[in-house]
């Protein structure tokens, strides 16, 4: 890097954490998962890094932001940090490039995809994590659920959190506890939904490897996947490296094994995008592209009646200073967004997916529902079931550090 470069910063995640130091810093992430490095910058350096675009040089960032009254900005220091950046592979460009098609022909070329959060997100060791899910999970939504086997029916559909089983415990506990007592019988396939936190180029994305969890391997369903993948008009497995990193599908399918052990099952684990359609307000359906891979899904459904249960990994709002907020929400605002996210569930229930698009893509800017491209799905591919919704747990879980907030809910749907 020199000053006449121009440092363009590729799409990562990023969010605010507190810090002991400087108060608050801001850390980037690779959700795409060519890098597990997280870049943390200090407030100091944060008006440099929000000019990385690729527009101007690093000679113009560092006038512009001496300008802008953040003390004088030395170039060395923009030329420096741009480096740093661009060796940890946070920056577009030959060093990124040739990084990513390293690591996507490896995760292409292999026949198994990794339990990459094991050991982080929960337990990697099989006792241990079976003993989590037990107790800390399934067996405390047992004591204040009051759900008994069969009082629904059958289980269709499934939402459940995507949030690290750490902090949700109780949801996940209430989704798959509830599904335990309501699996159908011959139930042996489980399409899953999941939201892509990375960009997507194309609506869904398909993978057809074997997922790998600590407590055994679950196999994908070759059959059903194909197809799916023979009624889509785009490429399904354009972004298929988006599952490398992905936590929304991983954490169901690790849920989903221990509920079954050794009951054979398979997967269809699907990515959803839709950027295009959460940028613009459209309704999905609108898109002849998205309905014709949907009417894919649902051909899979229904040609296998009872089999198949449809499963969304899916949270709700993200709100408060770490995801942009001024301040964190009083008990007032909570109020309100549980309310609010309340309204949301109830299109779901009643299998309303336009009005539950328009309800959420209404304020998607201030509530940031992650979830909402995965339950569209879901609705979408269990629509003409006759199915009937039913919220079993709703949670707000709140960071401890700064109050930070992500609602996330457990959902039955049942026939």
């Amino acid at each position: 890097m020199d000053s006449r470069s121009r440092p363009a910063l590729r799409a990562v995640e990023t969010i605010v954490v507190p810090d002991k130091e400087h108060g608050r810093v801001l850390v980037l992430r690779d959700t795409h998962g060519v890098t597990d490095a997280q870049a943390v910058i200090p407030p100091p350096l944060v008006p440099i890094v929000a000019r990385f675009t690729g527009r101007l040089t690093c000679e113009e960032i560092a006038r512009e932001v001496s300008a802008e009254g953040h003390g004088d900005v030395p170039i060395d220091v923009v030329t420096r940090l741009a480096a740093e950046l661009e060796r940890a592979l946070f920056l577009e460009g030959p060093t990124f490039r040739a990084a990513r098609v390293r690591v996507e022909d490896e995760f292409a070329s292999s026949a198994r995809r990794p339990a990459s959060h094991a050991g982080g997100a929960y337990y990697a060791d099989r006792q241990a994590l079976e003993r989590y899910i037990e107790g800390s999970c399934l067996a405390k939504a047992r004591k204040t659920n009051g759900h008994g086997a069969g009082d629904d029916g059958a289980m269709l559909a499934l939402v459940a959190p995507h949030i690290d089983p750490w902090r949700g415990a109780a949801g996940y506990g209430h989704a798959y506890g509830a599904l335990a007592t309501s699996l159908p019988r011959e139930a042996d396939t489980f399409v899953l939904f999941g939201t892509s936190h990375a960009p997507m180029a194309r609506p869904f994305a398909l993978c057809r490897k074997t997922f790998d969890t600590p407590l055994g391997p679950v196999e994908a369903d070759g059959g059903a996947i194909d197809s799916i993948a023979a009624c889509a008009s785009f490429d399904p497995y354009a972004d298929q490296f988006n599952h490398k990193r992905e936590h929304s599908l991983e954490f169901q399918v690790v849920f989903l094994k221990h509920l079954l052990r050794e009951r054979p099952f398979r997967i269809v684990p699907v990515l959803a995008g839709l950027g295009a359609q959460q940028a613009s307000g459209a309704d999905p359906a609108g898109d002849e592209s998205i309905r014709r891979f949907i009417d894919g899904v649902r051909a899979v459904v229904e040609a296998r009646p009872g089999r198949v249960v449809v499963v969304a990994g899916a949270d709700l709002a993200h709100v408060g200073p770490r995801f942009g907020d001024e301040a964190p929400y009083d008990v007032a605002r909570r109020s309100s967004l549980e309310t609010t996210d309340r309204a949301s569930l109830e299109h779901a229930a009643s299998l309303d997916a336009g009005g539950f698009w328009d309800h959420v893509a209404s304020d998607l800017d201030e509530r940031r529902v992650c979830g909402l491209a995965p339950i569209w799905a879901l609705m979408q591919a269990v629509g003409a079931s006759g199915a009937r919704g039913r919220v079993l747990h709703y949670e707000q879980t709140v960071d401890a550090e700064d109050g930070s907030i992500v609602s996330h809910a457990a959902m039955g749907f049942y026939g």
